[in-house]
């Protein structure tokens, strides 16, 4: 991509603030509703895990950090999870919710490219599937992070920015919080999957989200 073609997108992104977004989001992202129901199911995230409070103030270590310019991302990686993901841009489904990448692609993520992108100041959001009819799917084990382990964003400006992660919840999609996305000043990041319960009828009923802050680049 060019400065050009950068210069378009992030015209387009302020043209969709966070804020009309959230009011769509409220329902919870539409990931992956018809999952493929494994005896045990993709792992949920534990009390330990959890943010402490919503929003949470930068740590010491992101203040100071220069945040990057615009640019979108092109890769995804989350080492604890051996996940090494490429990244395509996506944008609203007919419902108003973000559309989610193609489900037949399991190893695929998407980036809401209205929205901030990774390494900018505000809150950058990537999604992607727990699972498709194959089995598991990119962010099939999102629940099982921790605290303190980090996610890379490869951008197509030929920066990386690097994050880390300081917690991870489970949500209802019918009270999903406006506070997912909220701006706490500092480069963030938010990875949506599918989560919570499952059923053949519904599919699943939550949403995990990954909470995690940028604390470097190159």
């Amino acid at each position: 991509m060019s400065p050009k073609d950068f210069s378009f997108l992030e015209a387009a992104r302020r043209r969709q603030p966070w804020g009309a977004l959230a009011l769509v989001m409220l329902s919870g992202v539409a990931i992956m509703r018809n999952g493929v129901g494994f005896e045990s199911g993709p792992p949920q995230p534990t009390a330990a895990a959890r943010p402490v409070a919503r929003p949470v103030a930068p740590a010491p270590t992101s203040f100071g950090l220069e945040p990057l310019p615009f640019a979108p991302a092109s890769r995804i990686k989350i080492p604890a999870l051996r996940v090494a993901a490429p990244v395509i841009d996506v944008g609203l489904d007919d419902n108003g919710w973000i559309a989610a990448p193609p489900p037949q692609e399991a190893n695929l993520a998407g980036w809401y490219q209205n929205g901030i992108a990774p390494g900018m100041r505000g809150t950058s959001v990537v999604v992607g599937h727990v699972d498709n009819l194959a089995g598991p799917a990119v962010f099939y084990g999102l629940g099982s992070l921790q605290r303190g382990q980090h996610i890379e964003v490869e951008r197509y400006d030929g920066r990386v920015a690097v994050f880390e992660i300081y917690g991870v919840d489970v949500y209802a999609k019918n009270d999903f919080p406006v506070q997912v996305y909220a701006d706490t000043g500092e480069p963030e990041l938010r990875v949506i999957t599918c989560g919570g319960g499952y059923s053949r009828a519904h599919g699943y009923d939550g949403n995990v989200v990954v909470y995690a802050r940028m604390v470097g680049s190159r």
